[in-house]
């Protein structure tokens, strides 16, 4: 089972994300072309450590937890600039 409440907070804090990314996409440049890049890049990995997790055993929450925890640190970095 899964935890409704990390779901909505994810959706919450991922919000944020989108919204910072598009303001630099919208620059555009090599900052706005790095972030495209990088954008894919972290959509991939985390895309095969959730499967990983799950394939292994490890529960939704799990995944919950290590997006919101990339989502965070997104958000730091995003903000910094």
């Amino acid at each position: 089972m899964y935890n409704p409440f990390a779901v909505a907070l994810l959706a919450l804090e991922a919000q944020k994300v989108v919204e910072l990314r598009l303001v630099k996409l919208a620059w555009g440049g090599a900052e706005g072309q790095a972030e495209a890049q990088q954008m894919v890049s972290e959509k991939v990995s985390a895309f095969i450590e959730a499967s990983g997790t799950l394939m292994t055993g490890g529960s939704y929450d799990m995944v919950v937890t290590r997006y919101r925890e990339h989502v965070a640190a997104n958000t730091k970095r995003l903000s910094a600039a």
